[in-house]
């Protein structure tokens, strides 16, 4: 008899933890379901219908260099060796980091082709990131709590969180590193931030807020551990950019084949000024530039500088975060460790594409604030209900740009 409470509690606890399992579950099924419909409502150039599950709907350009990484790996090369009447400038794959493509082939190697592997890390990823911020979240459905799930599942850029990209990794990653932070795992954080960093130049940014936590984190320990632990995360999180840069020159000999081939083909590599980038990132034609042909749907007819939405959306989106964090430590004379390295990450992710030099591609790389959406939850009903409304127009503004092909 003395065992029948103790089964109980274990079927209790198993339930539980099915339970609370399901509102992350729900969210990424209604990511996809609501990113289908876009598609659905969305055309390719040629007039015919874009078929969301098929993996030709979720590639792009750089999408194409991400696979040729985890296919071949890296190569970098005079376009004119190849490609007579091209400019005389540097081609190849060593302007994108390793850690999305890695994953890729590692996935691979079960069996299935590199562009099914590319998806099933990218949604696998998407799934994580629900799953690690609703823990963030404290696992428990409430109003405030239900409403930053829904922003997330039409997060201003999250598009690209269905692309084979290494957005959703990258985010799932830093999501990660918040959750070590928090748990005060200096091993965890330096794990997410090793993968940031290894997936995408913007993931360094986990770098910097690692060095900062001493200030905010590993409250327990004296102030020398406190340092120490900062250090070492900050070290481990940085050798994610380290690792790309060994790998690049393992395959071209050339430690400096990152910074050649930006400034080489994509004229970056200096600090730039960054309202003089915003400003060009608002203004850059794409509906010149990639306008599909033939009939447009009404959807993407409207959706063609959606990105200039995208731009004050996502800047709306960093004040509100800001502004929350300031309002909580008023009121409470504090933040939270998990609270003071989403602040950290939503303010250096909004700005680093602009100081890069970004022009293309900010809006994809913006949709890594929603680490943001852990100070969401302390937001106002009265501001998270309008924020979600205008997220869910603005995800299906961007998407139709993304289906249609004009957005790269």
């Amino acid at each position: 008899m003395s065992g029948f409470p103790l089964a109980a509690r274990i079927r209790r606890s198993r339930r539980d933890r099915l339970h609370s399992l399901l509102p992350p579950v729900v969210a990424w099924l209604m990511a996809d379901l609501i990113t289908w419909l876009i598609a659905k409502a969305s055309v390719s150039g040629d007039g015919s219908k874009v078929a969301y599950w098929s993996t030709d709907g979720r590639r792009r350009w750089d999408s194409e260099h991400y696979l040729s990484i985890a296919k071949t790996g890296y190569e970098m090369f005079p376009c004119r060796d190849r490609y007579a009447n091209f400019p005389d400038v540097m081609c190849g794959n060593v302007a994108w980091f390793p850690g999305y493509p890695m994953s890729v082939r590692a996935v691979s190697a079960t069996g299935l082709s590199y562009e099914i592997s590319a998806v099933v890390v990218t949604e696998a990823s998407l799934f994580g990131m629900f799953a690690v911020l609703w823990w963030l979240l404290g696992a428990r459905l409430t109003w405030a709590t239900g409403l930053t799930l829904a922003i997330g599942v039409v997060f201003p850029g999250g598009i690209y969180f269905h692309a084979m990209f290494p957005i959703a990794t990258g985010t799932l990653a830093l999501l990660v590193c918040v959750a070590g932070v928090k748990r005060g795992s200096w091993g965890i954080a330096a794990a997410g931030g090793f993968v940031a960093a290894s997936c995408h130049l913007v993931g360094a940014v986990a770098v910097g807020m690692l060095l900062l936590s001493a200030f905010f984190a590993w409250q327990r320990d004296t102030w020398p551990v406190r340092l120490a632990k900062a250090g070492a995360s900050a070290a481990v999180a940085g050798c994610g950019v380290l690792w790309a840069k060994w790998l690049m020159w393992q395959a071209t000999g050339r430690w400096d084949a990152y910074e050649t081939i930006q400034k080489s083909s994509y004229r970056q590599g200096v600090l730039r000024q960054p309202f003089n980038e915003m400003r060009e990132a608002y203004g850059f034609p794409f509906s010149d530039w990639y306008r599909p042909e033939g009939h447009l749907p009404w959807l993407v007819e409207h959706s063609l500088t959606a990105h200039r939405t995208q731009l004050w959306l996502n800047a709306a989106f960093l004040l509100l975060v800001v502004a929350t964090a300031m309002v909580r430590l008023i009121r409470n004379r504090r933040l939270g460790a998990e609270e003071w390295a989403a602040l950290i990450l939503t303010v250096a992710i909004f700005l680093l594409p602009f100081f890069a030099g970004a022009e293309m591609s900010w809006y994809r790389n913006h949709a890594q604030m929603f680490v943001g959406l852990i100070l969401v939850k302390h937001m106002s009903r009265w501001v998270q209900v309008p924020l979600l409304a205008f997220c869910s127009i603005q995800y299906a503004l961007l998407g139709a740009m993304f289906f249609a092909g004009v957005l790269v």
